[in-house]
């Protein structure tokens, strides 16, 4: 295939796209009503073209016929008495009224207006059934159709019911194909519906336990058998989660109070030697050994636990705001009033003051926005501090990676400082960029959604 017509293909592939449905609902819809839609228009077509046409040519020959005996019969008539004659018959026997009028001619043509296909169909047929000539007029007299028909002596006048010459019937068969069509369309949409809201509580229970809250309460396998295999499998999957998580938690408390244990008497021993130079250095490993158990337990344990309730987004970053500037460091927030959005406080409190404690570790300037953009929190925390390379802003969110400089390290130097931070924001059902500063240094944008 030519490489200018594979082009095009694409771009009307695209552009279609762009304009599909992209619910559910919707093209389930579209698949419904659009076979449907098609099956109508071909069958109107079809009724109309050969049906429609075909009945109206044959009910307009016959009304010709029967008009051109008439003029045969009046042509024939001796008197004026056998012209009422044909006027009796006509008019009991064919529904037709004829009256003849002596010394009258057409007069001036009608308006011709629209030509319909009675229009063309009956004049067609009384042309090629009577050689004299005949005026039709199908608009004038609503139920009737008047023909005129030029005679020797005078102009024969006939009224014709116009349902002789028209299937006047022909729209019920519109009607009901395009109530049937609704109806059929409306039942889909109610069969529709109750097979999707179940895959919409699905993927509703879904999102809240991506943020780690639980699931609604009335959250039950329904719908169809597969949806309801789906919410069989998710609910055993979150309960599969939620062991491996506990089991995890249970094992690293029992060796944090084990190694807790052994660090302890390390301390009391250190205690009991005279003071000195390496007695120092050992106290400086054990409390870096401490840190760093901490560190470890905190990041193996989360805080899956505590529950998503609707925060203050700006008394939270005021208080890692003051727990800074008891340490000695300057950071700068800017938050809009009553900023509320859905969030585990303490959670929430650790991944922004991890960021905001790491920012001012290596730089003298922190800054700390938060805004709402449309169903998103985004709060950024920049510095004026070395930064990290675009190369290695992936990898530092690694437990346990570290930069030459050291940039990623918490306090106790365990490089898990940016992993829980991440995992907090996944937690939430958000994530966490790295990028360049404005003001210089690393900006961490956090997007969590409200």
């Amino acid at each position: 295939m030519p490489a200018p017509l594979v082009r095009g293909w694409r771009a009307l592939a695209r552009a279609v796209n762009r304009q599909m449905p992209k619910s559910l609902f919707g093209r389930s819809m579209l698949i419904i009503v659009l076979p449907m839609v098609i099956l109508l228009a071909v069958l109107a077509q079809v009724f109309i073209d050969r049906h429609y046409e075909l009945v109206t040519r044959r009910l307009s020959d016959a009304v010709g016929r029967e008009v051109a005996s008439l003029v045969d019969l009046i042509k024939a008539a001796p008197d004026d008495a056998a012209i009422a004659t044909v006027d009796r018959v006509a008019t009991t026997r064919l529904s037709m009224t004829v009256s003849f009028q002596q010394g009258v001619t057409f007069g001036p043509p009608p308006d011709p207006g629209f030509s319909s296909l009675l229009d063309r169909t009956l004049a067609s047929s009384l042309t090629r059934h009577i050689a004299e000539p005949v005026r039709i007029d199908t608009t004038s007299y609503g139920s009737l159709v008047e023909i005129r028909v030029l005679l020797r002596d005078g102009l024969l006048r006939i009224m014709v019911p116009r349902n002789f010459a028209y299937a006047s019937n022909s729209h019920i068969f519109i009607v009901w194909m395009v109530v049937t069509a609704l109806v059929l369309i409306i039942i889909s949409i109610i069969f529709l519906r109750n097979q999707i809201r179940p895959i919409q509580r699905l993927a509703q229970a879904a999102e809240m336990v991506g943020r780690g809250q639980p699931p609604p309460k009335d959250f039950a396998p329904s719908g169809a058998r597969e949806v309801r295999q789906a919410a069989h499998a998710f609910i055993e999957m979150r309960r599969r989660i939620e062991r491996q998580v506990e089991q995890r938690t249970t094992m690293l408390a029992g060796v944090s109070h084990d190694l807790r244990t052994i660090l302890t008497r390390f301390r009391l021993e250190l205690e009991m030697l005279p003071p000195g130079e390496e007695t120092e250095a050992m106290r400086g490993d054990v409390d870096i050994m401490q840190a760093m158990l901490e560190a470890y337990l905190a990041f193996a344990q989360g805080v899956a636990d505590e529950a998503s309730v609707l925060s203050d987004v700006g008394d939270l970053l005021g208080d890692i705001e003051a727990m800074m500037q008891r340490a000695g460091r300057i950071v700068t927030v800017d938050c809009p009033p009553e900023l509320a959005a859905h969030l585990r406080p303490l959670a929430f409190r650790r991944m922004i003051g991890n960021l905001v404690g790491n920012a001012a570790r290596f730089g003298s300037r922190v800054t700390v926005t938060a805004a709402r953009q449309g169903d998103w929190l985004t709060v950024t925390v920049d510095d004026d501090g070395p930064g990290i390379p675009e190369a290695e802003r992936e990898a530092v969110f690694r437990p346990f990676h570290r930069l030459d400089d050291a940039r990623n390290q918490d306090v106790a130097g365990s490089g898990l400082g940016l992993a829980i931070a991440r995992d907090i924001a996944l937690s939430h059902g958000g994530d966490i960029r790295l990028l360049s500063s404005p003001i210089g240094g690393l900006r961490a944008q956090v997007r969590l959604p409200v």
